[in-house]
């Protein structure tokens, strides 16, 4: 071979070589991509199943939790969601006019629940006049007594008054949770009360839902209740389903239009960016 054949072998051999090693770059770069999208994946799936099954009272693992499908219903759980809002900062999207009321400095705390008696076995009509307009809900106090009796008592009370509603999911169920007057999700009237009562058997929550909620034990109920904005499966044979009190009669459009403002957490489950309290509650027979 010639001095010139050589050099072209030489060159070619190099050029060879240069590609073998771009293609086993090019190759593990490709890796280290699909681990990290697989890695992201594995992160937001669990993220959506943890909000599925601790919608209501999040961390009530821990007896100073609060409630769990939606998120917290206990006054001694502590809710996973920590909301970067309360019921005084104002901010919204613009959805809703800015919040002015205030959650009370010192909430209200009584030392056990009413009786299931107090419900009559009628239908009761819930007012909760929000900074985002009037939700209307009709209460069924012959399927659900013992829950509807603690709404009469604290709505009655004021105990909502200026209390925020800290917690919106919409990813895997589709809530938004009220009732804390603190905005921490772990706050409630100073009982807790249970069992379940007039809960769906196959965990569907029709849009329009007023329900419960609670923490890991059927006894944990409280204050904290969700409004179910688009047909939800919550619960499960294992955990267990919530208190259906009965259901939004005007003003479902309301919740809706606060859970299209989106939420703070990228999970999909935390403080509704278009901010929303109850300014006050009222309570009438029918």
């Amino acid at each position: 071979m010639t001095p010139k054949g050589r050099e072209r072998a030489y060159e070619k051999r190099r050029y060879e070589e240069w590609q073998a090693r771009l293609a086993i770059k090019r190759a593990r770069n490709r890796r280290i991509r699909q681990i990290a999208l697989i890695t992201a994946g594995v992160v937001a799936t669990v993220a959506v199943i943890g909000g599925v099954f601790t919608l209501l009272n999040k961390n009530d693992d821990k007896k100073s939790t609060t409630a769990s499908p939606v998120a917290s219903a206990t006054a001694t759980a502590a809710s996973t969601a920590t909301p970067s809002a309360t019921a005084s900062s104002g901010a919204s999207t613009g959805l809703c006019p800015a919040v002015t009321v205030k959650p009370p400095a010192t909430p209200q705390k009584f030392s056990k629940a009413p009786p299931a008696s107090d419900a009559g076995g009628k239908n009761w009509k819930l007012n909760l006049n929000t900074t985002c307009g009037k939700i209307t809900a009709e209460l069924d106090g012959k399927s659900a007594p013992q829950a509807v009796s603690v709404i009469l008592k604290l709505a009655k009370s004021g105990f909502y008054n200026g209390s925020p509603c800290h917690r919106l999911v919409t990813t895997g169920i589709y809530v938004l949770q009220c009732g804390d007057p603190t905005g921490t999700g772990s706050g409630g009237p100073g009982f807790t009360y249970g069992p379940v009562e007039n809960a769906p058997k196959d965990y569907i929550y029709p849009a329009g839902t007023i329900a419960m909620a609670r923490g890991s034990s059927q006894d944990s109920n409280g204050s904290q209740f969700f409004i179910v904005y688009k047909d939800s499966k919550i619960g499960s044979a294992q955990s267990g389903a919530y208190t259906v009190l009965g259901k939004v009669t005007t003003g479902l459009n309301i919740v809706t239009k606060v859970a299209a403002g989106g939420v703070s957490e990228s999970t999909g489950d935390g403080a509704p960016l278009t901010k929303i309290s109850i300014a006050s509650t009222s309570v009438s027979a029918g």
